[in-house]
């Protein structure tokens, strides 16, 4: 009882202390213990797209991640690019995003939006 008692308070100093391996001497046994976060990559940053001079004559194409109501929120934000953009073009469909889609967006689209939760 002593040794799991042992064994579950170094596993959680482990844990909260973020240390990449340590090593524990419990009653003559060596217990290895390791972060389970391992290292993440660095971070790329990226620049964003360049922003849009104007939407007049513009196709925007909107997509969901398929998280609970993004979809409906996806339909009203279609209809208010209808009252508020009258000449733009937006594209909504629950569609897949297939490699013809896509060649479809580089060809056609000047934006997407994409709805992805939280």
């Amino acid at each position: 009882m002593k040794l799991r008692t042992a064994v579950v308070v170094v596993l959680c100093v482990s844990l909260v202390c973020g240390v990449a391996g340590i090593q524990v001497y419990a009653q003559g046994n060596r217990i290895t213990v390791y972060n389970p976060m391992g290292m993440p990559p660095p971070i790329q940053m990226k620049a964003m797209a360049p922003r849009l001079d104007t939407l007049d004559g513009k196709t925007i194409y909107l997509f969901t991640s398929g998280f609970p109501n993004s979809d409906n929120y996806m339909r009203v934000l279609k209809e208010w690019f209808a009252d508020n953009f009258p000449k733009t073009n937006v594209i909504f469909d629950q569609q897949r995003i297939t490699d013809a889609l896509k060649a479809e967006i580089k060809e056609k689209g000047d934006a997407v939006l994409f709805a992805v939760g939280h």
